[in-house]
């Protein structure tokens, strides 16, 4: 393949740089959600769309119709809530700018700035995570680790990312799909015994091999290394949601119990985010789509499939709420956190409050 030539690339300065900055640390901030704010039928966003598909089963919606630039306050407040109860809000046909999704981003809390990554040279979108592949070259199908791509965006941070836009503006003809599964539906598939478990356990989510990676590159590390202890349950301020939050990516280790035990239980979600069909949504990128996911809610991965085309895309991603415990929001709210399965069940009229285990010790009624 020819090498790439960046002065003749039509989006060339929105390649990625990587500035020799130095950043202080990140501290904890205090983050109203907007979801709070919304109405919970959502009747002005969903009432403007000219039509409402929800892609998938689980997650995933697409509203037609409706021009991002021109979004109320209102509306903002309802696409919070919206991407809270189905992950993935598609929006086809926006002429909105990175600006524009800068702006709107913002209304959600103060931008994530990553340490690694690429970034335009404009120094206003210092909070834009550039995605980009030349096409000159296909991946190393030797040293791919291919479950290790799922993940949620930088679980490492203190504040980790909320509701997360992102933007294709080069696509290949076919390939470079983004793919989610819900991570608190894969929670709620497990037996009550195991998630009363996992709801009492914390992991550390570390930005090592990402740092490693991008040094090994010639990068310059803008922020020092990245290491928070998070739970492996947390809990959505808005919908009250329990939600797994490890990741092949960026979890180093359950801590607090035995490293071979930490091995098993992270290996067995692991297989199962790859292995539940049933609660993902698989979308195709097209030339001025925008989507917005939840970060707090699921996890995601690309495709690498694309070689030999170019993909770029651009991220606006707003930093959210420190992750909470089952027990430190029902302590804090005074309400129960609520398990996907037991909601959709109640919302369909059933009488049933989760899976059953078969299992019963000797002498049980």
């Amino acid at each position: 393949m020819p090498e790439f030539n960046r002065e003749e690339y039509e989006y060339k300065e929105y390649l990625p740089t990587y500035p020799k900055i130095d950043y202080e640390p990140h501290v904890e901030l205090k983050i109203d959600d907007r979801g709070h704010y919304a109405d919970p039928e959502m009747k002005a966003l969903l009432g403007a769309a000219t039509k409402v598909d929800n892609i998938g089963a689980t997650i995933g919606i697409q509203l037609d119709g409706i021009d991002l630039r021109k979004l109320t306050n209102q509306q903002k407040d309802e696409l919070a809530l919206l991407a809270a109860k189905r992950g993935v809000v598609v929006f086809k046909n926006q002429d909105a700018s990175i600006y524009d999704m800068i702006d709107i981003a913002s209304y959600y809390g103060p931008l994530h700035i990553h340490s690694t990554t690429g970034v335009p040279t404009d120094p206003k979108l210092a909070g834009v995570h550039v995605v980009w592949s030349d096409g000159t070259k296909d991946v190393d199908r030797i040293q791919m680790d291919r479950p290790r791509s799922w993940h949620t965006d930088q679980p490492y941070e203190i504040n980790p990312p909320g509701l997360t836009s992102l933007k294709v503006i080069t696509d290949p003809p076919t390939g470079g799909d983004t793919i989610w599964s819900s991570s608190a539906a894969v929670f709620a598939s497990f037996s009550p015994q195991f998630q009363a478990y996992l709801e009492t356990l914390y992991a550390l989510q570390s930005s090592e091999h990402q740092k490693v990676r991008a040094l090994a590159a010639g990068t310059y590390i803008r922020r020092p290394q990245t290491d928070f202890v998070h739970p492996v349950v947390r809990v959505h301020p808005v919908t009250g949601m329990k939600a797994l939050y490890i990741n092949p990516s960026y979890t180093a280790r359950i801590v607090g119990i035995p490293k071979a035990e930490s091995d098993f239980v992270t290996k067995f979600i692991y297989s199962q985010i790859m292995e539940c069909e049933d609660f993902k949504v698989r979308i195709r990128w097209s030339k001025n789509q925008i989507v917005y996911w939840d970060n707090r809610v699921l996890w995601h991965t690309a495709t690498y499939d694309i070689y030999p085309y170019k993909r770029h895309a651009l991220r606006a991603t707003p930093v959210a709420e420190r992750p909470e415990s089952v027990a430190d929001y029902e302590k804090r709210t005074g309400e129960k956190a609520k398990n996907w399965y037991e909601e959709k069940m109640r919302a369909l009229g059933e009488d049933i409050t989760g899976p059953k285990s078969v299992f019963k010790p000797a002498g049980a009624d």
